[in-house]
């Protein structure tokens, strides 16, 4: 086999130490190293004075990405590829060492890198996918609440809408003051829920114990935290993504996209669409691509397959929400799939399509241009006339059809 990198460098990574083997026309060279930032110093120093341009290692973890964060900085061409990649390589001998084996594979040609975004854009994620984990504490926070409020009989939640909200804030923290009069808390509503007193009284009306009000009060504290937390997440991240306001201004506009969400798929698949040839290879490295398995005729598995599963879920909570928008050309999909194969994979769906319009919209740099609920259909007036038709033939009627004009 050709031989297309004369030096070359194969890395296995571990959380403790890292193996390094050289390939020269000279011979091999393998040395094993700390994962220390002085141990990482001489790795670098060690790969440059045998004069290798090009190494590669697995994406093992997250213990490969203060190596690659390090020698990226260098003149070299790293490459991080799939260790499922590997192991499907054949032709390897059980007594090569895995670094051994990773630089044989560079040094003919054998390995594709992940897609490894720059690093500014891979702060930017750090920091999405950090306030994501705090919006979900958040969220676990709020049923504690609503658990220990249960406990109490204090039906809070059966009147207000959010339990977080002014009125439900206020009540709380009363409640975690001594105050246990129903009539009292009730007097804290405000807005549209001063109409609702009577209910307010009646669900108010529950028994709270010193243990119980010790539980609100440090868990509306964690609340409060987390909120000034996310709140300062925010404006990092705006303040990061300034320069990239077109960008979110068009993704923003897709229905079920808010600002947020726009933020996350953004800082996951970055502004330049160039790394990715078409939208169906961005589709598969999201891993929000249904699989085509098909064999003597007969359909197989169309699982989806293992991806970016930040960006996943974030499509699929944009998917789940046009499910309850008015009608328009996504939320007429995600119906029309949920009927035929449940919610779920209707979710998948409409996240591949709201993925696929992101790409064209990033890489052309056009505006969302809705399409309408009846788009489908009469795009497809012609066989969904000829399928109806058949199955009213095969029940023994026969039909003839006259197509009435639209009214003006």
């Amino acid at each position: 086999m050709d031989i297309l990198c004369k030096c070359c460098c194969g890395l296995d990574v571990h959380k403790k130490t890292i193996t390094g083997c050289i390939i020269t026309p000279q011979g091999k060279d393998i040395a094993t190293f700390g994962t220390m930032t002085k141990d990482l110093r001489a790795l670098s120093a060690w790969i440059k004075d045998h004069g290798c341009t090009h190494v590669a290692m697995e994406s093992t973890g997250v213990y490969w990405i203060p190596v690659y964060n390090l020698l990226e900085n260098e003149a070299l061409t790293v490459i991080v590829a799939n260790a499922n990649h590997i192991k499907n390589v054949p032709g390897r001998k059980t007594d090569v060492s895995d670094a051994e084996w990773i630089a044989d594979l560079l040094r003919h040609g054998l390995l594709k890198g992940s897609f490894i975004p720059p690093r500014g854009q891979r702060e930017l994620r750090e920091l999405t996918r950090y306030r994501r984990s705090l919006i979900a504490e958040h969220t676990r926070e709020v049923n504690r609440i609503q658990k220990v409020l249960e406990g109490c009989n204090l039906k809070l939640s059966s009147v207000v809408s959010r339990i977080t909200g002014t009125t439900a804030s206020h009540i709380l923290k009363a409640l975690i003051q001594g105050e246990v009069d129903p009539e009292v808390l009730a007097n804290f509503a405000k807005g549209r829920l001063v109409r609702k007193k009577r209910e307010l009284m009646e669900a108010l009306d529950g028994f709270i114990g010193p243990h119980q009000k010790k539980l609100l009060a440090l868990q509306i504290d964690h609340l409060e935290y987390l909120e000034k937390q996310i709140k300062a997440l925010d404006q990092e991240v705006a303040e990061r993504l300034r320069p990239f306001e077109d960008d979110l201004a068009r993704l923003d506009t897709i229905p079920g996209v808010g600002r947020r969400n726009a933020e996350d798929i953004l800082a996951e698949i970055g502004p330049n669409m160039d790394p990715f040839p078409s939208a169906e290879h961005l589709s598969s490295w999201a891993g929000i691509s249904p699989g085509n398995h098909q064999s003597a005729g007969k359909w197989k598995s169309g699982r989806t397959t293992k991806g970016n599963r930040y960006l996943r879920v974030t499509l699929c909570e944009s998917a789940q929400a046009i499910g309850r928008m008015k009608p328009n050309f996504l939320s007429h999909q995600y119906h029309r799939i949920a009927a035929r194969r449940g919610k779920k994979r209707a979710a998948i769906a409409v996240g591949h399509s709201i993925l696929v319009i992101c790409y064209h919209l990033l890489r052309r740099k056009t505006e969302y241009v809705e399409l309408g609920a009846n788009f489908y259909d009469e795009r497809k007036e012609d066989s969904i006339v000829k399928h109806y038709l058949k199955r009213l033939e095969s029940l023994g009627y026969t039909v003839s059809l006259k197509k009435v004009e639209a009214c003006p």
